[in-house]
């Protein structure tokens, strides 16, 4: 077995002392003299966009519930077994956070974060400090692997390091923070580590996620309205509705707009009635059609199922042309570009040529020449288990959906397929962990 080289550390990782937040906690703060002025309550940090959260000082408790700021320069030794401050004098004025600060203890410490390389939640059950030069910065996160199912079964138990074990030590640039907090809302927004994921993985965080875990995630993922769509069409379609129906209709069409037009349509429909209509005259004009189209199909059909975005040209068209065409449909879905369909005049499926068949043809000869004269095909009113059965038989990414005449009238892709015949809760069903998964290490 090869087993996955360490992680490169980060560059503060290299040199230079280290303190656990556990260790930190609860130690005494005293005065130049020795005198004891209260206990050290939390941290304070200031975000620095991409850069590693500074320290800039304490919550020191001193009795009485009042609690005071305590800035690091005013700390002689930070690291020591007690806080010695280089003053005998405190600003006693009730500690209030500046826009930007985040507390360590209340804010993350035992908090959930989104370990992105592995697109998981996590809880913070440590966090490591490291002096970088003069500096203190919040440099690691310290986590609990948890055991996760596969199909229902529990999957193998990640060797699991107990808390303050080396082992279990992340960089704190492989997390992004669910912390509740508005106050640095906007220092976080721009760096946001969520937005590296695919929409699947964003979803699957979603659907594990509290509802004000929620909010955060979907307030990284609404900064790129494209990437929102694509969120939703991942969605389980009930967490979907409901996220959803929380918003506007302006809203709710706006990303209905960016959706392909039969996810958007199964959304539409899930849409209590009298929110319907007012969504879908927001909605562009093309995506309208396209939606009010496929609302008028039984959803447990391949017309409900299918999808009516696909690339049809006359069959007189080249394979040189042909091969342009799919060049210039970026925004299709990439399972709906495997397949050309060569349709007449009227509309009707002349025939179906693959994208493998087109790459390794004459660019001059026509399109019918290549394809598939009497393509596998299915009606509107079709079962999808029926769908289901033809695709795997002939194993077929694609299959076109023609009517009584043959005009064509959309195209069902394998995934969608998967969606409707794989079990319910498919979603949920978390792929386990590989034993000897290796995590980057801060030393």
């Amino acid at each position: 077995m090869t087993s996955t080289p360490p992680a490169t550390p980060p560059p503060t990782a290299k040199r230079g002392p280290t303190l656990r937040l556990s260790q930190l906690l609860r130690r005494p703060v005293v005065d130049s003299g020795g005198e004891t002025l209260g206990r050290v309550c939390d941290v304070i940090v200031r975000l620095r966009g991409s850069d590693y959260p500074l320290v800039i000082g304490i919550v020191a408790g001193i009795g009485g519930g009042r609690e005071v700021f305590v800035p690091l320069g005013q700390a002689a030794a930070f690291d020591g077994e007690v806080l010695r401050l280089t003053t005998a004098r405190l600003d006693l004025r009730q500690f209030e956070r500046r826009e930007g600060e985040v507390l360590l203890s209340a804010d993350v410490l035992g908090h959930r974060l989104i370990d992105v390389e592995n697109a998981r939640l996590v809880r913070a059950w440590d966090l490591q400090l490291f002096r970088d030069g003069t500096e203190w910065v919040l440099s690691g996160v310290d986590i609990k692997h948890r055991r996760r199912r596969l199909f229902g079964l529990l999957g193998p138990e990640p060797d699991e390091a107990p808390a303050g074990d080396g082992r279990a030590l992340r960089d704190w640039h492989d997390f992004e923070w669910l912390i509740g907090h508005e106050g640095s809302e906007l220092v976080r927004g721009p760096f946001a580590r969520v937005r590296r994921l695919k929409p699947a993985q964003i979803a699957d965080l979603l659907e594990e996620a509290s509802k004000k875990e929620e909010t955060e995630i979907l307030g990284r993922v609404h900064a790129d309205p494209e990437l929102e769509a694509d969120v939703f069409e991942e969605l389980d379609e009930d967490l979907a509705t409901r996220l959803l129906g929380a918003r506007t209709d302006a809203e709710i069409a706006a990303v209905l707009g960016r959706m392909r037009a039969d996810d958007a349509a199964d959304a539409v429909a899930e849409l209590p009635q009298p929110r319907r209509q007012p969504v879908l005259d927001l909605l562009p004009g093309p995506q309208r059609t396209k939606v009010l189209t496929l609302l008028g199909f039984n959803r447990t059909s391949a017309g409900g199922l299918m999808g009516v975005d696909f690339v049809a040209l006359p069959t007189m068209t080249t394979v040189d042309q042909a091969l342009d065409a799919i060049r210039e449909s970026p925004t299709l879905q990439a399972e709906a570009l495997t397949s050309v369909h060569a349709v007449d005049a009227d509309g009707r499926l002349m025939g179906v040529a693959r994208l493998v068949t087109l790459i390794q043809s004459d660019p001059a000869r026509t399109l019918i020449d290549v394809c598939d004269t009497d393509p596998v095909r299915v009606g509107a009113d079709a079962d999808v288990m029926d769908v289901a059965v033809l695709m795997t038989d002939y194993n077929l990414i694609t299959i076109p959906v023609v009517d009584d005449d043959r005009r064509l009238l959309g195209v069902i892709t394998v995934d969608d397929v998967l969606e409707v015949t794989l079990p319910d809760d498919w979603r949920r069903r978390e792929a386990a962990e590989p034993p000897d998964a290796h995590h980057g290490e801060v030393r």
